[in-house]
Order: C-alpha cells, then sequence, then structure tokens
C-alpha cells in the first residue's frame, strides 16, 4: 500500500531525502555486519507486566526469532497490506513482530495496552485488520481473553496470536507455533516475491486530537527513515549507543527513537514502561546507557534528590531528551550543571516536530523555553531535517500568515516528515492540511528571539488533554459523559499535574438530585463503556452551569483557568524548587 502521490515521491526521491531502503533490509544489513552485538534487552521487571522471563536477543538472534515469527505469519494466511494489529507491553517481542510483519509487507499497526473494547471496536471497524498479536495478559488484564471476546464481533479479525500462559482456547498459543514453526523459506520467498519499497506503508499508529475516535496515522519506511537526524543529530548520538527506552513503543516517540533510530544506529534497545523510577534507575547504572528519555517532572524530581543519581556514569549519559509538558529553567540549568545536556523535543505522530537542542540553543535556560525556527529560509537549525521542511505560522481564525515576533499563530508544516493523510478518513485529512498544503498542527507558537531565530510554544488549538505523553480526546470523553447516570451537562479540560503535565477533569452540572463522584463516573466510564484506564476523570468539578457564551459555545478557557488558579495556590513557587 502506497499512499504518498507520485509527486511527492518523486520530488523528496530527487532531493536525496528519501530513498530505496526498507526498514527490514536496514536490519537485515546489521545483521550481516554485526550479529553478536546485543539488538534488543527486556525490562527486569518484565514477569510484573507479562507471562516470561526477561530476555537478551543479539541481532542474530533477533533475526532468527523475526524469521520465525514470520513464517507463523506466512502459514496463517496473512499477505501484503493485511493490517496486524499488535497490543504488546515494551518487550524483545515488540521487535520480533515488528520486523516479522514488515518482512512480509504487512502494516503493523500498534494500540496501547490501556485500550479497551471501546477504542478498540472502532480500530477493527476502520482498519478490518486480519489478525492481533498480543499477549495472555498485560499486567493483570487478560488480553488474550478480551481479544477473543472482539473477534466473536469483527469476523475479519481471523486470528488471534498470544504469547504467555492460559491462552484461551479460541487463540492461538504463540510459544507453541514458534517452537514448531513452518520452514521459513516459504515466508522469506513470499517477501521478496512481495517487492515492497521504502514508499510503502510501514506502521498505522493511532492519535487522539480533537475527533471523538482515533484517528489512524500511516507512515512509510521512508517517513520513518526521514525522523531519524532529528534525533540523531539533536541529541549528537552515535552509532553503537545503548537507548534506554521508557516510552510506549507504539507511536511517534517510541517508534522514532527507539525503533527507526535504534535501526540507524545499528544501536542496543533496553526496554522500560510503564515508568517505575527504581527500575528506571537501575537500569541507568547497570546497562550502561548512552541515551534516554524522561518527562520533566522525573527529571526536576532526580535533581531534588541527587541521592538518587549515584552509581549514573554521566560522562556516558551526557544527553537526556524531555518534552511533552513545558521544561523549567531550573530543571534544565540543572542538568547543565551537572555536564548533561537536556534536548526538548516537540513533536506529533503526524510528523510536526520542533528541537531545542544544544548544537543551536547552547545556553541552557534558553533552551528550556524555546525551539529552534527550522523550516525557514533564513536557516536558524542545524540539525539536517529542521532544513527539509517548510514551517509558517498563521492566525487560525483569520489565515493571515504572521511573520512578526510575539503574536500566537498556528504551527503549519510541510515536507518529507508530514504523513500523507489519515487512514480511509477522507474528511479529518481534509481538515488536517491548509490550502497550501501545510499540515495544521493545532499548537499556537509566537516568534521569539534577537533574530527571530526562535519559536516560543504557547498553547493548543485542539482540545485534547497530555496525560504522560498520552493524548486524550476532550471531545470523546465528553461524549461519553453526557450518557452517564446522573450528569445534566458536562465538558472535560485537562488540570494541572506536577508528574503527568495534565490530569483528566470532569466538569459537570449534576441532575436534580443526583450525587456524584469522580470515583463513580470513573467506574461508570471503566465498566460500562470500557474506556482506557488512563482516560478517566481523576477530579470533578461541579458546577450549576457551564460557562457559555452568547450562541452557547463552552468557554472552556474559564475552567482552565479555575484550575490552573487552584493549581498554583496549592503549589511552591517553581524558582524555589523544595528539597523533598
Amino acid at each position: 500500500m502506497i499512499l504518498a502521490s507520485p509527486e511527492r515521491i518523486a520530488e523528496f526521491t530527487a532531493r536525496g531525502w528519501w530513498g530505496t531502503t526498507t526498514l527490514d533490509q536496514g536490519f537485515r544489513d546489521i545483521v550481516a555486519r554485526l550479529p553478536a552485538r546485543e539488538a534488543v534487552v527486556d525490562a527486569p521487571n518484565r514477569e510484573a507486566l507479562t507471562d516470561g522471563a526477561p530476555r537478551r536477543l543479539s541481532y542474530a538472534q533477533l533475526e532468527a526469532e523475526v524469521a520465525r515469527m514470520a513464517a507463523v505469519l506466512h502459514a496463517r494466511g496473512l499477505r501484503p497490506d493485511d493490517i496486524v494489529v499488535v497490543q504488546l507491553v515494551n518487550s524483545v517481542e515488540q521487535f520480533v513482530v515488528y520486523l516479522a510483519c514488515l518482512r512480509l509487507g504487512l502494516i503493523v499497526s500498534p494500540v496501547p495496552v490501556q485500550y479497551r473494547e471501546h477504542e478498540l471496536d472502532h480500530i477493527l471497524g476502520l482498519t478490518g485488520a486480519r489478525a492481533v498479536v498480543t499477549a495472555a495478559r498485560v499486567g493483570r488484564h487478560p488480553a488474550a481473553a478480551m481479544w477473543v471476546g472482539l473477534a466473536a464481533r469483527h469476523p475479519g479479525l481471523q486470528h488471534v496470536l498470544a504469547w504467555g500462559r492460559q491462552v484461551p482456547a479460541s487463540a492461538l498459543p504463540l510459544d507453541a507455533l514458534l517452537d514448531d514453526a513452518p520452514d521459513p523459506a516459504a515466508a522469506e520467498a513470499a517477501g521478496q516475491a512481495a517487492a515492497i519499497t521504502a514508499n510503502h506503508i510501514a506502521t498505522l499508529c493511532w492519535t487522539s486530537g480533537t475527533e471523538a475516535a482515533p484517528k489512524g496515522v500511516p507512515r512509510s519506511h521512508n517517513e520513518w527513515w526521514i525522523v531519524v537526524p532529528s534525533l540523531v543529530e539533536a541529541a549528537e548520538l552515535t552509532p553503537g549507543m545503548r537507548l534506554l527506552n521508557p516510552f510506549p513503543l507504539i507511536n511517534m516517540a517510541g517508534l522514532s527513537s527507539c525503533f527507526a533510530t535504534w535501526l540507524g544506529l545499528e544501536a542496543t534497545v533496553v526496554q522500560h514502561h510503564p515508568f517505575d523510577l527504581d527500575v528506571f534507575l537501575a537500569q541507568l547504572r547497570t546497562e550502561r546507557i548512552d541515551y534516554t528519555v524522561s518527562p520533566p517532572a522525573i527529571l526536576t524530581q532526580l535533581l531534588q534528590r541527587p541521592e538518587l543519581l549515584e552509581g549514573i556514569d554521566f560522562q556516558r549519559l551526557s544527553r537526556i531528551g524531555s518534552g511533552s509538558a513545558p521544561l523549567s529553567e531550573w530543571m534544565v540549568q540543572g542538568w547543565a550543571d551537572r555536564g548533561v545536556a537536556i534536548v526538548n523535543y516537540f513533536g506529533s505522530n503526524e510528523g510536526a516536530a520542533l528541537t531545542g537542542a544544544p548544537v543551536d540553543i547552547p545556553e541552557a535556560v534558553r533552551r528550556a523555553r524555546y525551539f529552534a525556527r527550522g523550516g525557514t529560509p533564513e536557516r536558524y537549525s542545524k540539525i539536517s531535517t529542521a532544513n527539509k521542511i517548510r514551517t509558517r505560522l498563521v492566525d487560525p481564525d483569520t489565515e493571515r500568515e504572521i511573520t512578526e515576533p510575539g503574536v500566537p499563530g498556528e504551527m503549519r508544516v510541510a515536507g518529507p516528515t508530514i504523513f500523507s493523510g489519515y487512514f480511509r478518513n477522507p474528511e479529518a485529512t481534509a481538515r488536517a492540511f491548509d490550502d497550501q498544503g501545510y499540515y495544521r498542527s493545532g499548537d499556537l507558537f509566537e516568534i521569539a528571539g534577537e533574530r527571530g531565530q526562535y519559536l516560543l510554544f504557547v498553547g493548543r488549538c485542539k482540545d485534547i488533554i497530555i496525560r504522560g505523553g498520552m493524548n486524550i480526546s476532550e471531545v470523546e470523553i465528553e461524549t461519553l459523559l453526557l450518557a452517564c447516570p446522573g450528569v445534566r451537562d458536562a465538558a472535560v479540560v485537562g488540570a494541572p499535574d506536577p508528574v503527568l503535565g495534565e490530569r483528566v477533569c470532569a466538569c459537570v452540572v449534576p441532575a436534580p438530585g443526583a450525587t456524584l463522584t469522580v470515583e463513580g463516573i470513573a467506574r461508570w466510564l471503566r465498566d460500562e463503556r470500557h474506556v482506557a484506564v488512563y482516560k478517566l476523570p481523576q477530579r470533578l468539578l461541579l458546577l450549576d452551569a457551564l460557562p457559555r457564551n452568547p450562541v452557547g459555545k463552552i468557554l472552556k478557557r474559564e475552567l482552565r483557568q479555575r484550575l490552573q488558579q487552584e493549581a498554583a495556590a496549592e503549589s511552591p513557587s517553581p524558582s524555589a524548587p523544595s528539597a523533598a
């Protein structure tokens, strides 16, 4: 399946930005040259997350498992362009499945482990996925059993393949299938015959913005390769490095830094997730980590408790990536004083990306607030990808292009990093691009700096909540809340949270006589509507009426301002972090 237009392919190929190497070929090249290098490592707490002891695989061992997995998938009748949904915890098995699918020309569609029937019914209905690869359990959740139930009402989902103990009778036990795998030769021949190119779709990831349901974001092999320099050059990474991955390996954050970049650097990935501070610190000490990423709040906490950092080799770990929430100047400078440069990232599944990197912004305190202004003729960034895209700021109400400092405008981006459109959703695709072909990011920035060389993030046009790096659609939860017993009217906004960035706050007008609690609303959404746990409200604001403008539109800014004021009243000054 190729979704990029012939004109787009011809332009970016002629410029040397897109090539002919698939992700599978990139992996095979490493196997041929560096078979003994360690490729991927499980987290030590794996058994708390899913069945099976932690494993470590070299590139040669990973290749052997990829070949067997490809044989299993091919024997099930899966063929090029078939969609395979994958719901697994961060583990070595993710790499096995992803690479096996890419080898056969199957489209990998990873989904969060938190997704339940509410989200998955939509994804299966939209994609017509023929198979899912999962585990008997994810934490305490019986994932394989849930998927068997989904397959019963989605006849196109023909195969539920699951690792682990106590795999349901209606699912296929992958451990046994792989031990007795068919001859890989047939799968290898099929993969070669498929003639997959670097412009074929490799993955179908999911994003939740202002729409009430997740949207599929397809990306080709070339669209993954093109993002690698953004990370490599920004963090000054070198071949053979060891990367610690605390992001779920399901979207741009994880797949760009620890799959595409892993291949580009011939690196080792050490898996981690969900975030566990003790495990994370132990991995930093024992796994010889060269680069990792971490939420801003965790980086602040570690500086406030320096005893936690004892035993970590900061001569080796001299760069750490962060983002998804504004960075504290105190935090970025504090790490700089320890000899560690914090790289500030801003990006989306659709391919819009900015960086605040030492190569562009040497001053730590500036790097906390600003991003290099890429995509302009002035070439304010030294990062190569930033000079392959085009950017502009636009007033979202008037469509006036903004060129002066200090005026908020929506970031619009075009170029080889941007996706071609949402999967089987032409209406959303049409809304996503402006009349000049630029992707509408939904994010508001201002031009800043003495020469206009920076961009300052000032807010979002779209109604989304970013909780721990995961996007949550306010519209989706609002629509569900309006059906909740005892709710007369409802709006959903993000409440500031020092660790996660934001939490879901349900702003509710109760029906007469109703008694509502945040625990009761969350329980109803979870049990009756099967909503993913991370989307559940953690705060409840009871109101006599929602604030509205004269035409009836809810004034969410008033709700957000109230929550921000309450958070500010409850928190110490950010300029003087506590020692606790």
